[in-house]
């Protein structure tokens, strides 16, 4: 399941932000990234974990002190990665969500979607038209608009947020 989590956070951060320069493509990124990496482990693990984008976070905070430019597009992974945690349904797990707070292990638990059955199908449906509706209103048919996208991150979501 990857497409509910790509279209619920670039449609978050553009009502929220309403930034015309906000950088998408990290963001994209963050916001599968924890399933994709705790996929391998077998079940939800460190990446399903409230201190995984906050480390991230600091990271990219500390690591971009007087790079306001890179700091900006870096941003967009944890905020991804935070948004994951919120449409995975993964804070309602507690011992792997406030994981090492609640202890030190983890006891096998699923990922999120793989523990939602039938439902997973149906968000993801609802996760593509979302992107559909993302790609139509970005006007992304355009290969000047694609192009403008890969090169900036930047989407044309006006229309959505005002």
């Amino acid at each position: 399941m990857l497409l509910w989590f790509v279209g619920t956070a670039v449609l978050t951060i553009a009502w929220v932000f309403r930034d015309p320069r906000f950088d998408y493509r990290l963001l994209v990124v963050g916001s599968v990234l924890p399933q994709v990496v705790d996929v391998w482990t077998g079940g939800a693990w460190v990446m399903h974990s409230l201190l995984a984008p906050i480390v991230t976070l600091v990271v990219v905070m500390l690591a971009t002190i007087g790079r306001r430019q890179l700091r900006r597009t870096l941003l967009g992974l944890p905020i991804g990665m935070l948004l994951y945690l919120v449409f995975s349904g993964a804070w309602a797990n507690e011992d792997v969500f406030w994981w090492p707070f609640t202890g030190t292990g983890f006891d096998g638990d699923p990922l999120p979607a793989a523990s939602r059955g039938w439902w997973t199908l149906v968000l993801e449906a609802a996760g593509l038209g979302l992107c559909v509706f993302i790609w139509r209103t970005a006007r992304l048919g355009d290969p000047e608009r694609r192009a403008w996208f890969r090169r900036t991150g930047q989407l044309d979501l006006a229309r959505v947020v005002h």
